[in-house]
């Protein structure tokens, strides 16, 4: 009889590639991971693993039970909530979150208070995780839900198995002191901007790649990245005091931004989209979930 747990943790080696990644995810030891995948072999009878230089990757049994792995353990998802559901008597269980900040402050938290009213038995968990680190989590049933963000010309990964809807679009500014030169106009051009210090987020992220982007695009420069944190607030404070530049999106700015400047850019538009992530098959709390972070998300559309 082929144990579940293991299952779940052979699925996880894959979707990681390594047994170490798998176990810092899980919260296990690399040992503990490769006794209880070697216990799954003698179960299966067959290698399942195959040591390729520092990554290890599927035999073509390990595929096969891969497979069948993710319909037992979404098999098992959906009896839970049903469980929860019946014994609720209305859609009830947990349901995990992850978003980016600004989308976590201006969408994740009024759905989850309006929620609370309306779904009392549905238990939120959210977190604030990238995207890039949450949709692998997502995948392997680690994560429910994933608030995302795709800023144009920098397309998401598309995943088969996994189901993505518009939660909204916003504009992306350009933001300045208030003394700046540039700051007089309602639009400002990018070019003018080469000598500017700039505040962005973190390498790797799409809003680092989006700033690199658009000045070199739009501004023909390489821009002075002298500043970063993946906390937009960070990143107002930093041009309100310092005199840096960014370019920041609608959902920071509609906080309110005293002693800066916030400018369209004069080349054009530049956006972002919000999405909405979950695996195809949804609960009832799931849906539920993804419903209310939907209406939050209409009413801070600005298409």
């Amino acid at each position: 009889m082929l144990d579940l747990h293991r299952l779940r943790l052979l699925r996880e080696v894959h979707g990681r590639g390594t047994v170490h990644g798998a176990a810092r995810a899980l919260g296990y030891t690399p040992s503990a991971i490769s006794q209880q995948l070697a216990v799954l072999e003698r179960e299966a009878g067959t290698p399942l693993l195959e040591r390729i230089g520092r990554n290890v990757r599927l035999t073509p049994a390990g595929q096969v039970l891969v497979r069948h792995a993710a319909a037992l353990l979404e098999g098992v998802e959906a009896a839970e909530a049903e469980l929860a559901t019946v014994a609720a008597g209305r859609a009830a269980g947990v349901v995990r979150v992850a978003a980016f900040q600004s989308a976590f402050l201006r969408i994740v938290a009024p759905a989850v208070r309006a929620l609370a009213a309306s779904h009392p038995d549905i238990r939120i968990e959210a977190a604030e995780v990238e995207v890039e680190q949450a949709a692998p989590a997502l995948r392997l049933q680690q994560l429910d839900v994933v608030v995302g963000d795709e800023y144009d010309g920098q397309p998401r990964a598309v995943h088969a198995d996994l189901h993505r809807e518009r939660l909204l679009r916003e504009r992306i500014h350009v933001v300045l002191p208030a003394d700046h030169p540039e700051a007089g106009a309602d639009r400002v051009p990018i070019a003018r901007l080469a000598d500017v210090p700039w505040a962005a987020c973190q390498p790797g992220t799409g809003h680092r790649e989006m700033h690199v982007r658009v000045c070199r695009e739009l501004g023909g420069f390489e821009p002075d990245l002298r500043y970063s944190s993946d906390d937009f607030l960070i990143l107002l404070e930093l041009v309100r005091t310092t005199g840096a530049g960014a370019l920041l999106p609608d959902l920071v700015i509609g906080y309110g931004a005293p002693g800066v400047a916030v400018r369209l850019p004069a080349e054009g538009e530049v956006g972002r989209e919000i999405f909405l992530l979950t695996r195809r098959s949804r609960t009832p709390a799931v849906a539920a979930v993804a419903t209310a972070l939907r209406i939050a998300g209409d009413g801070e559309d600005v298409t």
